[in-house]
């Protein structure tokens, strides 16, 4: 399918890029930045929009696929993204791609950003948030993961060079991304790796959650601001206290019929997966730049620590000691970034994350 249309993107000047293709500066336009494409999601099921930046090699080897945060902030996603790209000297190698997931009218005024497209007739539509954990178009033909899963072997049949995809996410987006990884389906000849930057809360896989310590001794959760800082206890939370704290989608319980994956299988997928967490060293407390007043602050996602730095640390001593020991996945903190994708993609640490080799 060829590009339909190109639409206005507000972010992708805001963030400073020294192009390496010319932009429509007047309406900082999607044209000569990227171009729209649409995947039809199955028989009954609607169109997903995607994204591809310009240029583009003929024959790109691997490709990224960034997911945009709660506001659908797609523009500025791909834009971190290109820029990361630039940097990484990745632009003629590397197909990057972003998704939007659409949103009715009514809800777009809750999770819209400028220069995003509405939805379209006969495009699936989500909610605000339904997207996030991998829930069912409002058809109820499709989850979002499986409309992930058709993105990916669409790319496959356009570019069929392609052998790498890196999925990765930023806030709402690397939630999603967490929790697709036990679910996720690529055709064959592609190998999926993934990047989870800055989730607001995390898939746990049982009832343990962290009580951070350090020398043996409780301590408080502001004393955890590297992973060097402290360690952690692990307790059986009180689900009585807490009736969503171990359910879908902070933990495995109540999982929807529709994902119709083993929890065991899942577990094991995640523990084999290729995965990269990364968070923004100052995206804690309740400073401006953390986004605080939009942190998830239910009682559920405070099981899991105070601010997203802090339970990025307890996840991957999680992982590091219960879900894969043996893959040392560590959480790699970005500098002076706080909670914004447009310094975290870019950074060093985010180009080594997000393209594994020739970061620099």
């Amino acid at each position: 399918m060829m590009p339909t249309r190109t639409f206005v993107l507000a972010s992708i000047l805001a963030l400073g890029l020294t192009p390496f293709y010319p932009l429509l500066a007047a309406k900082h336009s999607l044209n000569g930045f990227a171009d729209a494409y649409r995947v039809k999601l199955g028989p009954a099921a609607g169109d997903l929009l995607y994204f591809v930046a310009q240029p583009q090699d003929v024959a790109p080897d691997s490709a990224l696929i960034v997911l945009h945060g709660y506001p659908r902030d797609a523009g500025k996603t791909l834009a971190a993204a290109v820029k990361a790209a630039q940097l990484a000297g990745q632009t003629g190698q590397t197909l990057l791609v972003v998704p939007l997931f659409p949103v009715s009218d009514a809800q777009s005024g809750h999770c819209h950003s400028p220069g995003v497209p509405q939805a379209q007739a006969g495009d699936a539509l989500w909610s605000c948030s339904s997207w996030i954990e991998g829930g069912l178009d409002n058809r109820g033909k499709t989850s979002s993961f499986a409309a992930l899963d058709r993105l990916v072997a669409e790319l496959k049949v356009k570019w069929p060079r392609i052998r790498w995809v890196t999925v990765a996410g930023f806030s709402a987006g690397a939630q999603f991304v967490q929790h697709y990884v036990g679910f996720a389906n690529p055709p064959p000849g592609i190998k999926l790796r993934y990047v989870i930057s800055d989730p607001g809360s995390w898939l746990y896989f049982d009832r343990r959650r962290p009580q951070p310590v350090i020398k043996g001794r409780p301590v408080d959760w502001r004393d955890c601001g590297s992973t060097r800082g402290c360690t952690f206890d692990w307790v059986e939370v009180n689900s009585d206290a807490c009736p969503n704290v171990n359910r879908w989608k902070y933990g495995i319980e109540q999982i929807p019929p529709f994902l119709a994956q083993k929890t065991e299988s899942m577990r094991e997928r995640y523990a084999s997966a290729d995965i990269t967490y990364m968070a923004g060293e100052k995206d804690t407390g309740d400073a401006a730049g953390s986004f605080y007043k939009i942190l998830d602050k239910s009682c559920a996602a405070q099981a899991q620590g105070p601010y997203r730095l802090q339970r990025a640390i307890a996840y991957a001593a999680y992982d590091r000691r219960f879900i894969a020991p043996h893959a040392k996945r560590d959480l790699a903190i970005v500098p002076d970034c706080a909670h914004d994708v447009s310094c975290v993609f870019p950074s060093h640490v985010g180009r080594q994350a997000l393209f594994n080799k020739n970061a620099d």
